[in-house]
């Protein structure tokens, strides 16, 4: 029950920063991060899939609706959601009947950032190949991309850092 708790606090509060302080920050119209990926990123590794990509699909919904992006959050946060169990078990092992919440001192600091990098490139990628949706300025996406990452990344870090076990 605590879990649910503290899932639905994790989620609105992610959200929150996301539209009220981040969505506004813009530098040089490269840089935008998104840590509401972090939502999930941080639920349990067991949880069933239908239950993240549902997650997933609502938590990009409210950001499209606070964005007025018309379902291109949803569509990079349900294809996280959806790589994530395959992204996980690249990186890690867990062991059998355990059911970590993805972190430095579960998964080991090494596999942690690398999932971390993996899930930010693979949903920023998706996020702003679908908002430019072509392939003319190349350089300027992958700019917005690599920036927009490193920025993500470094937050998200920075964030699950201050958490205890």
């Amino acid at each position: 029950m605590l879990t649910v708790i503290q899932n639905i606090l994790s989620f609105i509060i992610l959200v929150l920063v996301q539209v009220l302080a981040l969505n506004n920050i813009q530098f040089l119209g490269f840089i935008n991060p998104y840590i509401y990926i972090l939502f999930i990123l941080s639920l349990p590794v067991k949880l069933p899939h239908w239950v993240t990509l549902l997650l997933a699909f609502v938590l990009g919904l409210t950001i499209d609706a606070f964005s007025n992006t018309m379902g291109m959050h949803a569509f990079a946060t349900v294809l996280a959601a959806f790589s994530r169990g395959g992204i996980i078990k690249l990186f890690t092992s867990i062991e059998e009947g355990s059911n970590p919440v993805p972190s430095f001192y579960t998964f080991g600091v090494g596999a942690y950032i690398k999932y971390v990098v993996f899930m930010v490139l693979l949903h920023h990628t998706t996020l702003f190949l679908l908002e430019a949706f072509s392939f003319a300025n190349i350089w300027v996406i992958f700019f917005k991309i690599i920036l927009s990452s490193f920025v993500t990344i470094l937050l998200i870090l920075g964030i699950r850092s201050f958490n205890r076990k």
